[in-house]
């Protein structure tokens, strides 16, 4: 999907997962699970940030959050929404499949992709793994939301082999619904049918 265009335009529906109540509760749900103790909790990392949303909810959770995009737009209209909301998060202008050269550091606890890994080539997908492990600590998990693969407009999807392909070193420890519903313009043309994924070490 070509992101910067859509940014430009102004076409970002998938932002509107923020107003889907059984996303937004099922992402948080898996969140808590991760969390141990009191915060601060560690680093996270919202792979794909876009806009900050899921980034400023794991802040706002007392986690150490770095977001990544590799779309300008999307990256200005993050720090806006984190000046706006008073959070503590950084956000870096970056590509996912070569997060150490976009300079986040690493001791990562849990890495977050609401979206971004689904849409990749196998190529890609193998470098946005490799770059994972590298900035990963050794206790990671991370969270994927997926949409099967099948042939549809705009999103490529992905198969649980090609999840187990690139993060070979990890282990899945959950799959499920997550609970996303998209806009009904949309539904019968995408067919989203969106699963997360559980990761660890």
């Amino acid at each position: 999907m070509h992101y910067k265009a859509a940014y430009r335009i102004g076409f970002h529906p998938w932002e509107d997962a923020e107003h889907c109540p059984g996303f937004s509760g099922r992402l948080l749900e898996l969140v808590a699970e991760e969390e141990a103790g009191a915060a601060p909790f560690g680093r996270a990392l919202d792979v794909g940030t876009g806009s900050g949303i899921w980034g400023i909810a794991l802040a706002r959770r007392g986690w150490d959050v770095t977001g990544v995009d590799l779309v300008p737009k999307a990256i200005e209209r993050a720090e806006q929404r984190i000046a706006a909301e008073n959070v503590d998060m950084k956000v870096v202008l970056g590509d996912v499949t070569r997060l150490r050269a976009a300079g986040i550091g690493d001791g990562y606890r849990l890495i977050l992709d609401t979206g971004t890994f689904h849409d990749f080539d196998t190529e890609a997908q193998t470098a946005m793994g490799c770059e994972i492990d590298a900035i990963a600590a050794d206790n990671a998990t991370i969270i994927l939301t997926v949409w099967p693969r099948r042939r549809r407009p705009l999103i490529r999807g992905v198969d649980r082999h090609e999840i187990e392909a690139a993060f070979s070193g990890w282990h899945i420890t959950d799959v499920g619904p997550s609970g996303y519903v998209a806009p009904r313009v949309l539904n019968a043309a995408l067919r989203p049918n969106e699963q997360f994924y559980r990761l660890r070490r």
